[in-house]
């Protein structure tokens, strides 16, 4: 499985998703989704996450975030995880762990891919047939993005704030390029990233990554295998 919150560069946006174990649900009620949300602000807040936009589905939470440092991630999502697991267990009388593992993340070329991230986390609920439109879920970024709804967690990113001079500009511009069918190409890219814990773009901009942090960030093509050292040559000094 891959380590989630390993990845860090200024500036850099990740796609995180966090699924309840064995994708069972991690919220109840109304209630619940409130807490998550406030203990989320407060969190993000203290460690230095910057939110650009999420989601809170019934068994699994997506974000796109900015974190300031290498910490700042999985600082933020070990308090929140830690305090609301805590509130369930007792809330709910519940025992045992609530979260899949660890939550996953993958580094997104903003350019390329920032804006369908966002409808990507934001179409969640219409996927799963929960509502119609994106405007009428309580539990996401949609209504501060297209609607303007004052909402404490969404931090706009440069590039949502250049689609307008405006807030009515942007409102209007991001409606205007929220079409609600996604590439299907793109989706399975995304999935497939972040659920690897690969880096989503271009040559470059993974080559970018890859120097950055010095690691692996594309899956190998089929067939090829890493190279494995040979040790057999070397004598052991102890």
């Amino acid at each position: 499985m891959a380590r989630g919150g390993r990845y860090f560069l200024p500036e850099q946006p990740l796609h995180v998703i966090q699924r309840g174990n064995n994708r069972q649900p991690i919220f109840f009620d109304g209630g619940d989704y409130a807490r998550y949300r406030d203990w989320l602000v407060e969190a993000a807040a203290s460690y230095g996450c910057a939110v650009h936009a999420y989601v809170l589905m019934t068994n699994h939470v997506h974000l796109l975030v900015t974190p300031e440092t290498a910490e700042s991630l999985p600082r933020t999502m070990q308090s929140l995880g830690r305090r609301y697991v805590r509130y369930v267990n007792f809330i709910h009388r519940r025992t045992g762990t609530l979260w899949e593992g660890r939550y996953r993340a993958a580094p997104i070329d903003s350019e390329a891919h920032f804006l369908a991230c966002c409808r990507y986390i934001e179409l969640n609920p219409v996927r799963a047939d929960m509502v119609a439109h994106p405007r009428d879920y309580r539990w996401s970024s949609w209504r501060a993005h297209a609607a303007g709804a004052a909402d404490p967690l969404v931090s706009d990113h440069p590039l949502y704030r250049a689609l307008g001079r405006t807030a009515a500009e942007r409102q209007k511009e991001y409606r205007a390029l929220f079409r609600p069918v996604l590439d299907p190409d793109f989706v399975d890219a995304l999935r497939a990233a972040t659920n690897g814990g690969w880096a989503l773009g271009g040559d470059g901009f993974k080559r970018k990554i890859a120097k950055a942090m010095r690691r692996r960030v594309a899956p190998l093509p089929r067939g090829r295998r890493p190279k494995v050292r040979d040790d057999r040559r070397q004598v052991n000094p102890i």
